[in-house]
């Protein structure tokens, strides 16, 4: 495999556009790569046309690249880096702090919690894949964090208890985590793409706080419409408040319990008044669908993982962020009120951008694909623990990402893999406080900041606030480090990048590389890091697809 070649040219323009990412795009010219598509405004900073992001469930870095690039090949596998790849980087991961190692740090926990007082990493093999759901609320991964020793993960966040997939290690399972032989996709992607290792969670906290700082680099503007729950936090005098747990989204007929709905500003509404065409695909989504098993409407579901016990429901409420918001949500789920061929456009107002996963494939099958599109794969593919895994997972994203990489917008897109929380997973690296927080919770353990002392992560005064100048609680960031990756013909080949980005820092780049404004009102995309480091414009160094098998990973 050759190696990135840094021309001048291309560190020029990646230090241009990195610069946008820090300074914003005022006073710059627009080369404006991309003309009108469509009828919709698809003019671009940079000479990417189409961004594509596949926002997966809960796996922090080190669940995923622990020893990248070097895996221990005994499970009849064929993942061989050090010697297919002698030009592969490491990353800032484990090295030798695994099973067995005298000399790594032993992390010490509860001892009638689990077999033995100590817990190190330790691998899970290929045959290992289904594992037990870990706690990852705000509240409990701030605890495990312990003040930055990252030494007390078995006690506040370790789970073992679903049958026997803890293999024999019970609430230290959470120390487990993957190599090449399991995760064979995402490695070959890395080795082939760009990834980073000091990319982290804008906040601490589970799935919908992940997703909405995925299109709003904010939880804040949460208003409980119906129940009432300590995951709803310092509500001001109208009943808003930062949103610190997973709660359904109000009105969706497949919510159930307490439901939320968000005020303020996503990154669909910038693209609506830009006038660039974009979509929320997700599995499920569509309820008029029958699936094999016979099952329809918010019941639509698929085989799952064996931890699972059974099949697993493919479209999940609080994991669609755009529900949350009147500006950009489909409640009823309504079906596209235009031909395929127009999917995204703002002429769609029925679906309203919000999509079934298949209706991606059919719109590139009639030669369309959003500017913009948001990704969620069904139940069984997202990589959620529990019901999900990283063999299921892979099947997923290679038959997604294969489709891509094969079709004619390929040489202009860029496919960005990201996570929305960390599912309570070890990883060694202390996050950066770039945002304080002091909250106390009648749920403390859970719902509370408890990262610097109880109640208090950092100096306890954020440095984000709304719109009124009013400092918003509930938003200690940046949380756990967590796996990012970019896939272009343009991205940097075998690549890692150590720029500091977070979730934020998506929509930052699409903010950028269209010309749109930040989204205020305390938003993270204003002290996002650019990730325009991962990209080399000036050399489509990918642009020969890499074709994965979606059983096997190679």
């Amino acid at each position: 495999m050759k190696h990135p070649q840094r021309r001048r040219v291309g560190r020029r323009l990646a230090a241009f556009a990195a610069g946008l990412g820090l300074l914003g795009a005022a006073g710059f010219a627009n080369p404006a790569f991309a003309r009108s598509r469509g009828g919709q405004s698809a003019e671009t900073l940079t000479p990417i046309q189409h961004i594509v992001v596949i926002f997966q469930e809960n796996v922090s870095f080190d669940h995923y690249f622990a020893t990248y690039p070097y895996a221990a090949n005994t499970d009849g596998t064929t993942f061989e880096p050090a010697k297919d790849h002698r030009g592969t980087p490491t990353v800032n991961g484990l090295g030798t702090l695994v099973e067995g190692e005298p000399s790594g740090v032993l992390l010490t926990a509860n001892p009638n919690t689990y077999s033995g007082s100590r817990a190190n990493p330790f691998r899970l093999s290929h045959s290992q894949a289904s594992t037990c759901d870990q706690d990852h609320n705000y509240g409990a991964e701030q605890l495990a964090f312990d003040f930055g020793l990252m030494d007390n993960f078995p006690d506040t966040v370790g789970s073992g208890s679903c049958g026997g997939f803890d293999y024999g290690h019970g609430n230290a399972i959470v120390m487990g985590y993957f190599d090449g032989n399991t995760v064979t996709g995402v490695w070959n992607y890395a080795q082939h793409y760009a990834i980073s290792d000091n990319s982290f969670g804008t906040t601490f906290g589970p799935s919908t706080p992940g997703a909405l700082n995925l299109i709003a680099g904010s939880t804040y503007g949460a208003k409980i419409i119906t129940g009432g729950s300590p995951k709803v936090v310092a509500t001001n005098g109208s009943g808003i408040g930062t949103l610190v747990g997973d709660l359904d989204p109000a009105g969706d007929p497949c919510s159930g319990g307490t439901t939320i709905g968000m005020t303020g500003t996503n990154i669909g509404d910038l693209l609506n008044a830009k006038g660039v065409s974009w979509g929320w695909f997700e599995g499920g989504f569509d309820l008029q669908t029958t699936n094999p098993n016979g099952t329809t409407g918010c019941n639509r579901s698929s085989p799952a993982t064996p931890a699972n016990g059974g099949p697993m429901q493919d479209y999940i409420p609080h994991h669609e962020p755009f529900q949350y918001y009147a500006s950009t949500q489909n409640l009823n789920h309504t079906r596209p009120s235009v031909p395929a061929a127009m999917y995204g456009t703002s002429a769609d107002t029925g679906a309203n951008h919000q999509y079934d996963i298949n209706d991606l494939f059919a719109a590139m099958q009639a030669g369309n694909m959003p500017a913009v599109t948001f990704i969620k794969a069904p139940g069984w593919g997202d990589g959620h623990a529990g019901y999900s895994d990283p063999l299921l997972e892979q099947t997923f994203l290679v038959n997604t990402i294969n489709t891509i990489e094969k079709s004619k917008f390929w040489m202009n897109t860029a496919i960005i893999i990201n996570y929305d929380d960390s599912d309570g997973w070890y990883d060694h690296q202390m996050n950066p406080i770039v945002n304080s927080s002091a909250l106390t919770n009648s749920n403390q353990a859970q719902y509370g900041d408890n990262l610097t002392g109880t109640g208090k992560c950092g100096n306890g005064a954020p440095l984000l606030t709304d719109d009124n100048g009013n400092p918003i609680q509930g938003r200690c960031g940046y949380g756990p480090r967590l796996v990012f990756m970019v896939l272009s013909p343009y991205a940097k080949q075998n690549y890692v990048d150590h720029t500091l980005t977070d979730q934020s820092s998506i929509i930052r780049f699409i903010e950028d590389n269209w010309g749109l404004p930040r989204i205020g009102n305390g938003s993270y995309d204003a002290i996002a890091g650019p990730i325009a480091n991962m990209f080399d414009f000036a050399d489509r160094e990918n642009a020969e697809p890499l074709i994965l098998d979606p059983a096997t990973g190679d």
